[in-house]
Protein backbone atom coordinates (compact mmCIF):
# COMPACT_ATOMS: atom_id res chain seq x y z
CA UNK A 1 0.00 0.00 0.00
CA UNK A 2 1.30 3.43 -0.93
CA UNK A 3 0.19 4.96 2.38
CA UNK A 4 2.37 3.79 5.27
CA UNK A 5 0.04 5.12 7.98
CA UNK A 6 -1.61 2.54 10.23
CA UNK A 7 -5.26 3.29 10.99
CA UNK A 8 -7.32 2.56 14.07
CA UNK A 9 -10.84 1.25 13.41
CA UNK A 10 -13.42 0.63 16.12
CA UNK A 11 -15.95 -2.05 15.22
CA UNK A 12 -19.06 -1.87 17.39
CA UNK A 13 -21.04 -5.04 16.68
CA UNK A 14 -22.45 -7.72 18.97
CA UNK A 15 -22.47 -10.40 16.24
CA UNK A 16 -19.25 -12.45 16.03
CA UNK A 17 -19.79 -13.44 12.40
CA UNK A 18 -20.22 -9.78 11.41
CA UNK A 19 -17.00 -8.84 13.20
CA UNK A 20 -15.13 -11.63 11.40
CA UNK A 21 -16.56 -10.58 8.03
CA UNK A 22 -15.82 -6.88 8.59
CA UNK A 23 -12.21 -7.48 9.61
CA UNK A 24 -11.77 -9.90 6.71
CA UNK A 25 -13.15 -7.40 4.15
CA UNK A 26 -10.79 -4.75 5.52
CA UNK A 27 -7.70 -6.97 5.83
CA UNK A 28 -5.84 -5.10 3.07
CA UNK A 29 -6.15 -1.79 4.89
CA UNK A 30 -3.32 -1.32 7.37
CA UNK A 31 -5.41 -1.05 10.51
CA UNK A 32 -5.65 -2.08 14.12
CA UNK A 33 -9.16 -3.16 15.02
CA UNK A 34 -10.78 -2.48 18.38
CA UNK A 35 -13.90 -4.58 18.98
CA UNK A 36 -16.88 -3.53 21.10
CA UNK A 37 -19.66 -6.06 21.74
CA UNK A 38 -22.31 -3.61 22.95
CA UNK A 39 -23.10 0.08 22.94
CA UNK A 40 -21.70 0.82 26.40
CA UNK A 41 -18.43 -0.89 25.55
CA UNK A 42 -18.26 1.05 22.26
CA UNK A 43 -18.57 4.32 24.17
CA UNK A 44 -15.95 3.28 26.73
CA UNK A 45 -13.51 2.12 24.05
CA UNK A 46 -14.00 5.36 22.11
CA UNK A 47 -13.26 7.38 25.26
CA UNK A 48 -10.08 5.31 25.76
CA UNK A 49 -9.10 5.64 22.07
CA UNK A 50 -10.07 9.14 21.00
CA UNK A 51 -7.66 8.85 18.08
CA UNK A 52 -9.77 6.26 16.21
CA UNK A 53 -9.87 7.00 12.51
CA UNK A 54 -13.20 5.32 11.81
CA UNK A 55 -16.05 3.55 13.60
CA UNK A 56 -18.22 0.83 12.08
CA UNK A 57 -21.38 1.12 14.19
CA UNK A 58 -24.06 -1.55 14.29
CA UNK A 59 -27.41 0.13 14.91
CA UNK A 60 -28.99 -2.73 16.91
CA UNK A 61 -26.81 -3.55 19.92
CA UNK A 62 -27.38 -4.47 23.57
CA UNK A 63 -27.24 -1.88 26.37
CA UNK A 64 -27.09 1.22 24.14
CA UNK A 65 -28.12 1.18 20.48
CA UNK A 66 -25.78 2.47 17.80
CA UNK A 67 -27.77 5.65 17.21
CA UNK A 68 -27.46 6.70 20.87
CA UNK A 69 -23.75 5.82 20.91
CA UNK A 70 -23.23 7.83 17.72
CA UNK A 71 -24.95 10.88 19.25
CA UNK A 72 -22.71 10.70 22.30
CA UNK A 73 -19.53 10.20 20.28
CA UNK A 74 -20.35 13.04 17.89
CA UNK A 75 -21.07 15.36 20.84
CA UNK A 76 -17.53 14.64 22.12
CA UNK A 77 -15.83 14.73 18.71
CA UNK A 78 -17.94 15.78 15.71
CA UNK A 79 -15.09 14.92 13.31
CA UNK A 80 -15.10 11.19 14.14
CA UNK A 81 -16.06 9.25 11.00
CA UNK A 82 -18.86 6.72 11.61
CA UNK A 83 -20.39 4.22 9.19
CA UNK A 84 -23.73 2.86 10.41
CA UNK A 85 -24.50 -0.76 9.62
CA UNK A 86 -27.68 -2.74 10.17
CA UNK A 87 -29.19 -6.10 9.35
CA UNK A 88 -32.73 -4.95 10.04
CA UNK A 89 -32.99 -2.09 7.59
CA UNK A 90 -36.22 -0.14 7.89
CA UNK A 91 -37.26 2.59 5.49
CA UNK A 92 -36.04 5.54 7.57
CA UNK A 93 -33.06 3.87 9.27
CA UNK A 94 -30.59 5.55 6.95
CA UNK A 95 -32.21 8.95 7.50
CA UNK A 96 -32.13 8.46 11.30
CA UNK A 97 -28.48 7.36 11.17
CA UNK A 98 -27.45 10.42 9.16
CA UNK A 99 -29.51 12.72 11.43
CA UNK A 100 -27.64 11.57 14.56
CA UNK A 101 -24.29 12.08 12.87
CA UNK A 102 -23.33 8.95 10.95
CA UNK A 103 -21.28 9.81 7.88
CA UNK A 104 -22.45 6.82 5.83
CA UNK A 105 -24.79 3.85 6.00
CA UNK A 106 -24.51 0.25 4.81
CA UNK A 107 -26.90 -2.67 5.17
CA UNK A 108 -26.17 -6.29 6.05
CA UNK A 109 -25.40 -8.60 4.47
CA UNK A 110 -22.43 -6.32 3.86
CA UNK A 111 -21.23 -5.94 0.30
CA UNK A 112 -17.46 -6.23 0.80
CA UNK A 113 -16.48 -4.13 -2.22
CA UNK A 114 -18.87 -1.36 -1.25
CA UNK A 115 -17.58 -1.41 2.33
CA UNK A 116 -13.93 -1.22 1.27
CA UNK A 117 -14.69 1.66 -1.10
CA UNK A 118 -16.58 3.50 1.65
CA UNK A 119 -13.84 2.96 4.26
CA UNK A 120 -11.04 3.99 1.89
CA UNK A 121 -12.95 7.13 0.98
CA UNK A 122 -13.47 8.05 4.65
CA UNK A 123 -9.81 7.38 5.47
CA UNK A 124 -8.56 9.21 2.39
CA UNK A 125 -6.68 6.13 1.21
Amino acid sequence: MENSRRYKILIADDDNISVILLTNYLKNIEADFIIARDGEEALTLFEQNTDVDLILMDIKMPKLNGLEVTKQIKSKNPHTKIIAETAFAMVDDEKKAIEVGCDAYITKPINGERLVTMVKSMLGV
